[in-house]
């Protein structure tokens, strides 16, 4: 039950205690007039006076107790807010009258939100520090925080209560801060160059956008289900046809499908669409975006990922019938064979389905053989027609897409294209779709009528892209598991009864 452990009852009373004496546990009057990076910063000078120390400088700061280390007449704390920790310095003198010893000492802990105000120094170790003349209960807090030098171990209890990890971990919040400037400077650079953030449905009436498993819901009112969107691509391209020639939209998309390090049911992305521009186009946009991120984000080019490296400063093109050879090593004369690609995948120990066509079974040999090793930033191109329903035929080889895909670190980044905007062919592709759908193939994309009709009214020659930021971030970051960069990921119910620390019962 909450709240039932014997180390949480003692905080309790704790509390009760502070107010007994009129002390508010849960006070609402902080008088905070600085950060602690902020007071880092101006009293940064205090290392080079003779005093090192100024007691004419007087600031209020706050933040939670991470060390708490008692003495006799004096003691040492470490606070920390969002920006920084910072040691205190709290001597029984210089506080009102029986407060060191019957408040400070007695129901002050680790984990408590308070607040300081003092004078800043340097202490004989050469640490910038507060000598505190006042100290104020903020926020008590009654669950212990996890033992410091351990922290939290389990990496499930990590993503279950992200605030112990974020609390604990300033690292942590260091990666989330990363994706929130990601984000912002996305919005910036596609502001910049002209185009317009719209926002469209989460819900659809159709799942489609992408081959993917949809969720499903109920709209009670209308008295029919609805599927959480999985891409807002064909809403984008409806506002290309009414006459927007540069939108974007960044939001969240949903899969019912597995979970694993790159895979999470709803996720992050990008998506935007410019009229009178083919894929080629994006291929110069994205590598121009990467540098604006870098630039912003003051990171290096060439930056770890696990025991690999990434160089952003070198982009690749490789078509993606080619790479099958060229990157993945198999024998040219059989990937445009179908029989001779499922003998193949046969000899290789692989699942070789015998009801896929050709353009399905290369992406099949690409899965395989080729995306592992794309390392360095890499544009694969020409994704066969089957496996690209939305995307343009290329004019000398129709059976290809213009079309491109953004490898890092073996990890699908960006899929873009030149759309397709002939009606009666799109129709065509749905139809081809929906057969495939017919003999098995639930990922298959849905039959979308009033998209087709939008396309009959003209859609200009438009090249569409999008980006998955949570992948994104993960490269930024250097982090292996989706979870690592979503905040609240998705989890599977408690397997065991577990109290509020995580604790078994």
């Amino acid at each position: 039950m909450v709240f039932e452990n014997q180390y949480v009852q003692q905080r309790i009373e704790k509390a009760d205690a502070l107010r007994a004496i009129g002390i508010d546990p849960y006070a609402n009057n902080s008088c905070r007039n600085t950060t602690i990076e902020k007071f880092h910063n101006v009293n940064s000078d205090l290392f080079q006076s003779e005093e090192k120390r100024d007691e004419h400088r007087h600031y209020t700061v706050a933040g939670r107790i991470k060390l708490y280390r008692l003495m006799g007449k004096a003691s040492f704390l470490k606070i920390e807010d969002e920006s920084g920790m910072l040691q205190i310095y709290v001597a029984r003198d210089n506080l009102p009258e029986n407060f060191y010893n019957d408040v400070f000492k007695k129901l002050f802990e680790v984990g408590d939100i308070i607040e300081v105000s003092g004078y800043p120094f340097v202490t004989q170790h050469g640490e910038l520090s507060l000598h505190a003349d006042s100290l104020k209960m903020l926020t008590k807090a009654i669950s212990p925080l996890p033992e410091k030098f351990h922290g939290i171990v389990d990496k499930e209890m990590r993503y279950r209560q992200r605030y112990l990890d974020l609390i604990m971990n300033s690292e942590v919040r260091k990666t989330f801060h990363i994706r929130s400037k990601v984000i912002s400077l996305t919005r910036r650079f596609f502001e910049d160059k002209g185009f317009l953030e719209v926002e469209t449905p989460m819900m659809h009436p159709i799942a489609g956008g992408a081959n993917a498993k949809p969720f499903v819901t109920h709209h009670n009112a209308l008295g029919i289900d609805r599927y959480l969107r999985i891409a807002p691509e064909l809403y984008l391209k409806r506002l290309i046809v009414g006459g927007f020639e540069a939108v974007f939209e960044i939001n969240r998309n949903f899969r019912n499908e597995g979970m694993d390090a790159t895979h999470n049911p709803e996720f992050t992305s990008i998506e935007f669409y410019w009229a009178y521009k083919t894929y080629k186009d994006l291929i110069a946009i994205t590598k121009e975006y990467f540098e604006y991120l870098f630039d912003h984000l003051n990171l290096p080019k060439r930056l770890p990922y696990g025991e690999l490296e990434v160089d952003f400063d070198q982009f690749t093109e490789i078509e993606l019938v080619k790479s099958l050879s060229v990157i993945g090593g198999v024998p040219e004369e059989i990937v445009n064979d179908k029989t001779a690609i499922l003998a193949y995948l046969k000899s290789k120990n692989l699942e070789a389905n015998a009801a896929m066509n050709l353009g399905q079974l290369q992406g099949e040999l690409f899965d395989e053989f080729v995306e592992a090793k794309l390392i360095n930033p890499t544009f694969i191109t020409h994704y066969p027609v089957e496996i690209s329903p939305l995307a343009r035929r290329n004019d000398e080889r129709p059976e290809l897409t213009d079309r491109f895909e953004l490898f890092i670190a073996g990890r699908e980044i960006a899929n873009a294209f030149s759309e397709l905007n002939d009606p009666v062919d799109q129709l065509q592709r749905f139809e081809g779709q929906m057969a495939a759908k017919d003999s098995g193939d639930d990922e298959a994309h849905e039959m979308d009528e009033d998209f087709v009709i939008a396309l009959s009214y003209g859609m200009a020659p438009t090249a569409g892209q999008g980006i998955g930021i949570d992948r994104l971030v993960m490269m930024l970051t250097n982090q292996h598991s989706i979870r690592d960069v979503l905040l609240f990921p998705a989890m599977k119910p408690h397997q065991t009864n577990q109290n509020q620390h995580g604790e078994e019962e």
